[in-house]
């Protein structure tokens, strides 16, 4: 969100009375839960990508999928590259393109026609999910205190008197850096949220970065595999499912 604390909204659809409902139920939301917001719309994809060129910073895409044109989906693919953070929901009368929501970090998909009360669900977790992307990690290195927001670390892991944080870098889902601190794993624990699970005496990993589990090892985005303690197959899936 903005230093304003207005959140910024786009509407990118080719229809125009679609565009219309989807701006009154912003309205309507916005108003009932006391939240400013500048929207804008915009016909198409390449409409919307014109201006972004000049001023990006959005909070909120509300994205028809199928428009003349370039798709919602392959704009969608264009702005995550660009920006981690701003919260996509696709606005569709199809629900073929489900898998490819995946790929962009979709927020949701609405199917037309919008149900308001479902519409103001999904606005309500967009906020909730950008008010999380918000939190940083503050750390103490031998160069002087580093913030690192909290949706960019992907594990922490003991080594000696010391941990070490791996943390993925902006716009690069492979690369990371490591940052070693002096502190305890527990110490740590306290600045971290839902989102990070603890698994042993030596690991917190980051919920969100977990690929794939199994009994003894969890995988995670950057291609880290940690050992797994006895029993913790069972906690890791169950927070993930809570998330």
């Amino acid at each position: 969100m903005s230093a304003e604390n207005t959140l910024r909204i786009a509407v990118v659809d080719d229809t125009a009375e679609d565009r219309a409902l989807l701006f009154s139920l912003v309205s309507a939301w916005a108003e009932s839960r006391g939240v400013r917001v500048h929207m804008e719309e915009f016909p198409s994809a390449e409409s919307f990508l014109f201006a972004y060129e000049d001023e990006c910073g959005y909070d909120i895409l509300l994205l028809d999928i199928e428009m003349r044109g370039m798709d919602g989906v392959t704009l969608a693919k264009r702005i995550r590259s660009e920006d981690e953070t701003v919260q996509m929901v696709f606005v569709t009368g199809y629900s073929d393109y489900i898998a490819e929501g995946y790929e962009v970090a979709a927020l949701h998909y609405l199917m037309k026609p919008v149900r308001e009360e479902k519409f103001r669900t999904v606005l309500d977790r967009a906020v909730e999910k950008l008010k999380k992307d918000e939190a940083c990690l503050t750390l103490e290195t031998g160069e002087g205190l580093l913030r690192v927001p909290l949706y960019r670390m992907i594990y922490a892991e003991v080594r000696a008197n010391y941990v070490t944080v791996h943390v993925r870098t902006q716009n690069a889902d492979i690369l990371t850096a490591e940052h070693t601190v002096k502190m305890t794993l527990g110490e740590l624990e306290r600045q971290l949220d839902s989102r990070f699970l603890r698994i042993g005496r030596s690991a917190i990993i980051n919920l969100t970065a977990v690929v794939r589990v199994t009994k003894k090892d969890v995988y995670l985005k950057d291609g880290t595999a940690l050992p797994l303690p006895r029993g913790a197959y069972e906690q890791v899936n169950r927070s993930i499912i809570g998330l």
